[in-house]
C-alpha cells in the first residue's frame, strides 16, 4: 500500500512538470511570435539617419521605420551599414530591410521590392552661394559631386556635366565649399540640412531652383519576400493614416 502510494505521487509530480513544461513552452512561443526584423541603414544622411553626438542612431527614417514597427506589430533593430552594401545585406540575409533614403526607380524594383511610397524627395543642385549657376544644365563641361550610386549621380551622368562620385555626400559638400568641384546634386531633405541647417555651408552654400525630379523613398525588401513586405506595408499604411509622417517631417525636416 505505502509502496502503491509513492508510485502514485510519482505520477502526479511526472504529470505537473510536464503541465508546467507545455505552459513554459506556450509562454516562449508567444513571446517569440513577436517578429523582429533587422533594418540596414547607411547613417551618414542627416536629418534622414545619423549618428548624433550621444553615438546613437537617430533621424526622419529612423523615427519613421520606429513609428511604422509599432503600428505594424513588429519590433526593430537597426544597424548602421555601408551604402555600398547595403542592398547586398538583403541577399545575403544580414537584413530584412533597408531604410536609408532609398529613391524606388525601375531598375531598383528589378532587383528588390519597395514598400508604399513615404516621402516625395526630388533632387535639387546646390552651389557656391556667389555662384550665377542656376540649373544642372549650367554645368555642361564642368565637375559635379554626388554619392556613388544615388540618383543624384544617375542625374549627374545623364546631363552635360563631368560627375564626380564620393563615398559620402559630405565629403562632396566640403570640394563645393572649398571650390574644388562646381556644384552637388542631392536629395531635398539631405540638402536641406546641409545648406540650410548646417552653421559650416549655410553662409557660402545654396540651393538654386525647385526640384528638378518627382521622386519617392520607400522601404526595400528582399525581391518576393511577400511577407515581410505586407508588415511593413501595414505599418507604413497606419502611419500615413493617422498622420504621424507629418508630424516627423514637421520635426526633422522644416
Amino acid at each position: 500500500m505505502k509502496k502503491s502510494l509513492l508510485i502514485l505521487m510519482a505520477v502526479l509530480l511526472l504529470v505537473v512538470g510536464v503541465s508546467c513544461s507545455k505552459k513554459d513552452d506556450t509562454t516562449a512561443k508567444a513571446a517569440e511570435e513577436v517578429t523582429k526584423l533587422i533594418i540596414a541603414s547607411d547613417c551618414t544622411w542627416p536629418p534622414m539617419e545619423f549618428i548624433n553626438t550621444d553615438k546613437k542612431i537617430v533621424g526622419y527614417d529612423i523615427d519613421f521605420i520606429k513609428a511604422v514597427a509599432k503600428e505594424g506589430g513588429f519590433e526593430v533593430e537597426i544597424r548602421n551599414t555601408a551604402w555600398d552594401g547595403i542592398f547586398a545585406s538583403l541577399g545575403n540575409g544580414e537584413s530584412d530591410a533597408v531604410i536609408s533614403s532609398v529613391t524606388i526607380t525601375e531598375d531598383r524594383k528589378k532587383e528588390m521590392d519597395f514598400s508604399l511610397p513615404y516621402i516625395n524627395a526630388g533632387q535639387v543642385l546646390i552651389v557656391s552661394i556667389d555662384s550665377s549657376y542656376k540649373t544642372l544644365a549650367d554645368l555642361a563641361g564642368k565637375e559635379v559631386g554626388a554619392q556613388i550610386g544615388t540618383t543624384g549621380a544617375i542625374e549627374i551622368d545623364n546631363s552635360d556635366a563631368t560627375l564626380k562620385t564620393y563615398d559620402e555626400l559630405g565629403f562632396a559638400i566640403e570640394d563645393l565649399a572649398n571650390g574644388r568641384i562646381e556644384g552637388v546634386v542631392a536629395d531635398t531633405p539631405i540638402a536641406a540640412d546641409y545648406v540650410l541647417q548646417n552653421d559650416n555651408y549655410k553662409s557660402s552654400l545654396m540651393i538654386v531652383g525647385e526640384p528638378f525630379t518627382d521622386e519617392y523613398y520607400g522601404i526595400a525588401v528582399k525581391k518576393g519576400n511577400s511577407e515581410v513586405l505586407a508588415l511593413i506595408n501595414k505599418g507604413v499604411k497606419a502611419v500615413q493614416d493617422k498622420g504621424i509622417d507629418k508630424e516627423l517631417e514637421d520635426k526633422w525636416l522644416r
